[in-house]
């Protein structure tokens, strides 16, 4: 049996990268917990500060099967290359002829490019592009293959 799990990144603006990772993965804003009408109703039942409600983000998998997404505020900046980092897989793999999967590969960085993303490298495989390194609008690196 497998363990659940999720992601969390810290950051400076938690909705603002929330919105950033929702278009990147198909994700959607994760609904409040059953019993409460929204986010803000759950935080002041359970006794988070009002000035802490903005503190987060979250996003789950509409499908409900991949992990879900947090975004947590944090007062440092990131300073240093990921360790971790996400492959967002928009064009269906290597698997997937490359005619088929690069043409993918590049519309998925042109919309995210014009959502607030970074180019940082095309790496190329067999002297053609493979897949492209870019950064998120806080500087997560994440790779789009």
């Amino acid at each position: 049996m497998s363990t659940r799990w999720s992601l969390t990144v810290d950051c400076a603006h938690p909705k603002a990268l929330a919105a950033f990772w929702a278009l990147a993965l198909g994700y959607v804003e994760k609904p409040p917990p059953a019993g409460f009408g929204d986010w803000e109703e759950w935080f002041a039942h359970h006794g988070v500060p009002e000035e802490e409600w903005d503190d987060g983000a979250y996003l789950s998998d509409p499908d409900g099967t991949g992990p879900g997404l947090s975004f947590l505020k944090v007062p440092e900046p990131k300073t240093a290359k990921n360790r971790l980092h996400l492959d967002v897989q928009a064009g269906g793999g290597r698997e997937t002829p490359w005619e088929v999967r690069w043409p993918r590969v590049s519309g998925a960085v042109e919309r995210l490019t014009a959502a607030g993303g970074t180019v940082i490298q095309v790496h190329e495989l067999h002297g053609r592009p493979d897949h492209v390194v870019m950064a998120d609008p806080e500087g997560h690196e994440f790779c789009v293959l």
